[in-house]
């Protein structure tokens, strides 16, 4: 299993933040570049605990569908999303926001993964699958702090 946490300073309250990170929208649009959309489940505004949306997007020229879930949630401190189906045979990613006393926030993704297919799935893992992972929860972040630093 991969593990790996970026951590992000935004200039708005944890509670703005947190709202903006359970927006289906805002995923949307953080995600772009790969065609991500929502399919199933919940496929418009905020999920809340116990939803489940299933998203498709292209990634490594492939078509992919991932079911997660809100399993749980912290008002404005903390939730989690899980996969309930999908490529991964692991995806836990839990979302906390921190108020820096300064009036921002601090952001911090905590992701543990683990790819199918034993040991190809871990060399996958370390080869492709982490920078791979870091870089789009990257330019979420990047989305989430340009939106919600502007309102």
């Amino acid at each position: 299993m991969t593990r790996f946490e970026v951590i992000t300073h935004i200039l708005a309250p944890p509670e703005r933040i947190f709202a903006e990170s359970l927006s289906v929208e805002a995923h949307t649009a953080s995600m772009s570049a790969s065609g991500e959309r929502a399919v199933a489940g919940i496929t418009s505004g905020r999920l809340a605990l116990g939803d489940q949306v299933t998203w498709r997007a292209r990634h490594f020229a492939v078509t992919w569908h991932l079911t997660s879930a809100i399993t749980a949630c912290d008002p404005p401190v903390s939730f989690v999303d899980e996969q309930v189906a999908g490529p991964f045979r692991h995806w836990w990613h839990e979302h906390r926001f921190e108020a820096d006393g300064d009036g921002g926030t601090l952001m911090r993704d905590v992701i543990d993964f683990a790819a199918p297919a034993g040991p190809l799935g871990r060399i996958a893992e370390a080869l492709v699958l982490r920078r791979h992972m870091t870089r789009l929860i990257l330019r979420r972040n990047h989305h989430l702090k340009t939106v919600t630093e502007r309102r």
